[in-house]
């Protein structure tokens, strides 16, 4: 009985599907503060364009695919803005809203080094960045982890999919059955 949609980041409107384009195809480096306010801003767009809309009807449920804890770990950690800057970005409505449960899929760099070759397409801006750029990301997503214990769940998303899908079903089970988290 719920309504359930899945947005992406950046993207899921208009501005944000052409921003995503315009960052993963661009092959210079963008500044990290540039990348930053890039980021907030499409997600300030989704979040008044689409989400807060979409939250008004009952019983919804929305996933994100990337959210705050992404500019956390790439921006703020990985290119080295500072964690201090991307939570100042976030600071003003509606990029201060933060979601009650965020699922952490935790792979090391090799691991999402060797899945991007089997897919086998071009790299994108941050996928050609590199394995030490990978090993930075794992670092800031376990800094987010840490900053946010009460709504993060780090699941060991080098295990198959199928088990991974089982271990989120199971939490997401858990929830809707009246078991939150306190927030």
């Amino acid at each position: 009985n719920y309504r359930v949609l899945v947005l992406r980041e950046p993207g899921g409107t208009p501005f944000g599907e052409k921003l995503r384009q315009a960052i993963l195809d661009n092959k210079s480096d963008l500044t990290p503060l540039a990348e930053a306010h890039l980021f907030a801003s499409s997600r300030a767009q989704l979040l008044t364009e689409v989400t807060l809309k979409e939250l008004s009807i009952p019983n919804t449920i929305i996933i994100y695919d990337r959210y705050l804890d992404s500019s956390l770990a790439y921006q703020g950690h990985a290119r080295g803005l500072g964690v201090a800057e991307i939570l100042e970005i976030h600071n003003i409505f509606p990029l201060n809203l933060v979601p009650h449960l965020t699922f952490y899929l935790c792979i090391d760099a090799e691991t999402s080094e060797k899945r991007q070759k089997l897919r086998n397409a071009p790299k994108d801006y941050f996928e050609s960045k590199g394995m030490e750029f990978y090993k930075k990301l794992v670092v800031g997503y376990d800094l987010a982890l840490e900053l946010f214990p009460h709504r993060i769940i780090k699941i060991n998303a080098e295990k198959s999919l199928d088990e991974v899908e089982l271990e989120i079903t199971a939490v997401m089970d858990r929830l809707l059955k009246g078991n939150r988290p306190t927030l």
